[in-house]
């Protein structure tokens, strides 16, 4: 198991269609195809094949668009296309959460709707893109979904903005740089998914995720005291809120998910994947940083509130 956005045989299947690349490589499945012996070909024959191998190794390398397949480089563009979109979106969010106000304003005035809007549309998109790419990408919702994650990162943001100033630049340095920290760490080899720590991770995940749904119908029903504003997170264990203690091993679960999303990306290349699956690619990564972001952001929300 892997990010649901990830669920797809391009990143799973050796694609028999893949073309490769490099100088010498054969139009399928990528093994190298020598030529016949020089002595079965005639002088010309073998002159041509010869002009023909050089031309080859000096060309330079194809890229996305002239095999239309996936590669990383393309797939990173997109991705930072997508996180654009979010941005644009985010400062909309932000706008209307405030009502525009140019300073912050107090909590009961500021408006939920647009992250309410936007966490609802970003999850319903999430589930279609996930279950209907598999038949077929189609950016046009992965854009959408950007857009709709933008509003409610942007109306989150600026709520616990008025809460807690400064907690959105806080949250944003540290979301970077676990980010940057776990990329650094898998491109250089030190750091790779395996299949026994995905399980457990997996499992982790799940059990996060029971505790989350837990904790909002307890929230709903008023089963906890008002004065808990997280719920089951505001509860202290030895004096350290729970959300403090569960906060570490979300960021932990994060940041493997991110190394899974990006050993993934890496087999989509490697099984010639489509190069509209980049998209794909780009849309897995959001969805686990936006979840890294929130997390943080709760996370020192729940230090700042606990001094």
């Amino acid at each position: 198991m892997s990010n649901f956005a990830f669920n797809n045989p391009a990143f799973k299947e050796r694609d028999p269609r893949a073309v490769a690349t490099y100088p010498g490589g054969a139009q399928a499945g990528g093994q190298y195809a020598p030529p016949p012996p020089a002595t079965q070909l005639a002088a010309a024959q073998q002159a041509a094949v010869n002009a023909n191998l050089e031309g080859m190794y000096a060309a330079p390398s194809a890229g996305a668009i002239e095999t239309d397949r996936m590669t990383v480089e393309d797939t990173v563009w997109k991705t930072a296309g997508l996180f654009g979109i979010l941005l644009v979106f985010a400062a909309v969010g932000w706008f209307f959460t405030l009502g525009g106000a140019a300073v912050p304003r107090t909590p009961t005035a500021v408006a939920i709707w647009p992250w309410a809007v936007g966490a609802l549309g970003g999850f319903v998109l999430a589930m279609v893109v996930s279950f209907t790419s598999r038949k077929k990408v189609r950016p046009a919702l992965i854009f959408a979904y950007a857009a709709f994650e933008g509003l409610f990162i942007g109306g989150i943001s600026a709520f616990f903005e008025v809460l807690w100033p400064g907690i959105v630049l806080q949250a944003t340095l540290a979301t970077a740089a676990v980010v940057a920290v776990t990329l650094a760490l898998f491109a250089s080899g030190k750091v790779r998914a395996s299949a026994k720590m995905t399980k457990i991770v997996m499992i982790a995940m799940l059990g996060y995720l029971l505790f989350s749904l837990l904790n909002v119908v307890l929230m709903v029903f008023h089963v906890l005291p008002a004065n808990q504003m997280f719920g089951l997170y505001s509860a202290k264990v030895a004096g350290i809120p729970l959300g403090l203690i569960i906060g570490v091993l979300v960021v932990f679960l994060a940041a493997y998910s991110l190394v899974m999303d990006f050993d993934q990306i890496q087999q989509g290349v490697r099984n010639g994947a489509p190069r509209q699956y980049g998209w794909l690619g780009g849309f897995g990564i959001m969805v686990t940083v936006v979840w890294l972001y929130v997390e943080i952001l709760r996370m020192i929300a729940i230090a700042r509130g606990n001094n």
